[in-house]
């Protein structure tokens, strides 16, 4: 028998009923919920242990493809040249609307209104309600901040300094706080340095990021179309729902690669993020920054990911690899690999 309870944390005391549930019946129960208050950790303490968490993400790439009845059925590289164009203004189409369901389909005026209000529903029932804030004007400005600003270094120190020079009063660990609060919520995400010291990591700015590519085009104000960014983010909310474990990567020449992801099968991956492919100067950049960190992780795999899925314009090192990224979202095997 199973049992699927929906967004049960709405109910006084349902951690005990589920608890004799399961303690007096042979069962297969599921929870669900779109609160923070579901939150693994509370509910591995509510349950003693019994439950095993599994976020549902906005939709990926593929799964808006499946969505609108256009999920391919073969590799990108089997796919005929008319096919990964229509794939390739897809993406596009995926990392300018995002990945929410109710989203698809709709015009720029109501998709920007419907994730306002989503936006604004998880900032006042998940932050402000859950955890009692009462400095909301620097819990929104900390939100703006972040989601007009996605894959950005992240500096607490600079942040609260700014706030302060508005007249905005707040403490540091207060800010610290409300980042937290925000990751809860599952607004933002951040990623650390990749360090084997704490105190590194700790020191370090933190990166951040909106937690769907589609609320980029609606905080960021400059007009720009970001698809850089878009698409570095699609990349970590792919990462996270293979269930990696991400942090970014800096060499001692200073320069940084996006993503350092070790998967669940002890994979380990550089991933680096292009998509200015027609600069060669900006290509040259970020292929000299990936190089040089695979020398420092071996045991990683270097792969360039460009938004274009044509070759890179520029001669690759030998042990770096290179994969379209609509390739690598749709879970594509790299060439010469089974």
């Amino acid at each position: 028998m199973t049992f699927f309870l929906d967004e049960i944390q709405n109910v006084p005391g349902w951690e005990s009923f589920v608890r004799r549930l399961l303690d007096s019946e042979q069962i297969d129960l599921f929870i669900s919920g779109s609160s923070a208050r579901l939150l693994s950790r509370e509910v591995a303490t509510s349950l003693r242990g019994r439950g095993m968490e599994v976020l549902v993400h906005p939709f990926s790439w593929r799964e808006v493809l499946r969505h609108t009845g256009a999920e391919p059925d073969r590799p990108l590289a089997a796919q005929p040249k008319a096919v990964r164009s229509l794939l390739d203004k897809a993406l596009h189409d995926y990392l300018h609307q995002g990945g929410f369901p109710e989203a698809q389909g709709a015009s720029d005026r109501d998709r920007a209104s419907l994730l306002h209000g989503y936006v604004d529903i998880a900032l006042l029932r998940d932050v402000v309600e859950r955890h009692q804030v009462t400095n909301t004007t620097a819990l929104r400005w900390l939100l703006r901040h972040l989601l007009s600003s996605p894959a950005s270094p992240f500096s607490v120190q600079k942040f609260h300094d700014a706030l302060r020079s508005q007249g905005i009063p707040v403490g540091k660990d207060t800010v610290h706080a409300y980042l937290g609060h925000l990751e809860d919520a599952f607004l933002v995400r951040t990623v650390s340095l990749f360090t084997a010291s704490e105190r590194q990591r700790m020191v370090n700015l933190r990166k951040a990021y909106p937690v769907d590519p589609g609320l980029i085009a609606v905080f960021e104000r400059s007009g720009r179309a970001n698809l850089g960014r878009a698409l570095e983010t699609a990349v970590l909310i792919e990462l996270e729902r293979r269930g990696a474990d991400v942090h970014y990567v800096r060499t001692p020449s200073g320069y940084e690669v996006d993503f350092h992801a070790q998967l669940p099968d002890r994979s380990t991956w550089l991933l680096q993020v292009c998509t200015a492919v027609e600069e060669p100067a900006t290509l040259a950049r970020e292929v000299r920054a990936l190089a040089e960190a695979a020398t420092h992780y071996p045991a990683a795999t270097p792969l360039l990911l460009t938004l274009e899925s044509l070759p890179a314009a520029v001669t690759l090192p030998p042990n770096l690899r290179w994969q379209p990224a609509a390739a690598w979202l749709l879970g594509d095997a790299l060439e010469g690999e089974l």
